[in-house]
């Protein structure tokens, strides 16, 4: 049996047919309980959106409690663990995002993909594979992972905004910084903010950064 994605989830605040998505996706050896943490600081300007954190599809190798979007090899080459890792479990995501769609008939261009870390990686090598353009990508202390076909501009354009502590001694800030200038480079609208002092982890000037990236684009898909 494929794999099927499930983790919490939030009814609209409003009490209506959700309108808009908002998916976040956990970094490695964590659950989608941790990052629907993030759901309160935006249901009041997205008062109309499903929030759903889904557990990434396996279990963590040094953590069995939590969960990983892929395995990383500390001993190895973390890179190419890391550009092997995303387009193998890119599959899942993809199909969870299209049932998504499917059952509540919500658009991409109504979709907030979110994710911070290993998740952060999953929403930029996903959301910018796609055909249609999502509502906008946010990524927390990530890095940019180039889907198959990407140097060729097969895939939409969507938004995009980059967050990253400067102290991060997990991943490495410059990973972020180099999302930042390959994206402008290949025509994408990048909005990126490094936290001064943070490490790895969501300070609340990173989150104001992308609270406000959200409300320009809701101005964008009204």
């Amino acid at each position: 049996m494929p794999t099927k994605l499930s983790g919490p989830m939030l009814a609209p605040k409003s009490g209506v047919q959700p309108r808009y998505a908002v998916i976040l996706l956990h970094g490695y050896g964590s659950d989608g309980a941790d990052l629907i943490g993030l759901a309160p600081h935006w249901q009041d300007m997205l008062p109309d959106a499903l929030f759903v954190s889904p557990n990434a599809p396996e279990a963590c190798r040094i953590n069995p409690s939590g969960y990983q979007w892929f395995d990383i090899d500390y001993e190895g080459d973390k890179l190419a663990s890391r550009q092997l890792g995303v387009a193998e479990a890119r599959p899942v995501l993809v199909e969870f995002l299209a049932d998504l769609w499917d059952q509540t008939g919500i658009t991409p261009q109504r979709t907030l993909l979110a994710g911070f870390s290993q998740g952060a990686m999953m929403a930029l090598h996903v959301g910018l594979s796609l055909p249609e353009p999502l509502m906008g990508i946010i990524a927390f202390s990530g890095a940019f992972l180039p889907p198959a076909g990407f140097a060729e501009g097969r895939f939409a354009k969507p938004p995009v905004c980059l967050v990253h502590g400067d102290m991060d001694p997990v991943v490495d800030p410059e990973l972020s910084a180099d999302a930042d200038v390959a994206l402008r480079l290949a025509g994408f609208d990048v909005s990126y903010h490094v936290s001064v002092g943070v490490g790895h982890g969501i300070a609340p000037d990173g989150l104001a950064f992308a609270s406000e990236f959200i409300a320009r684009q809701l101005e964008n898909n009204p």
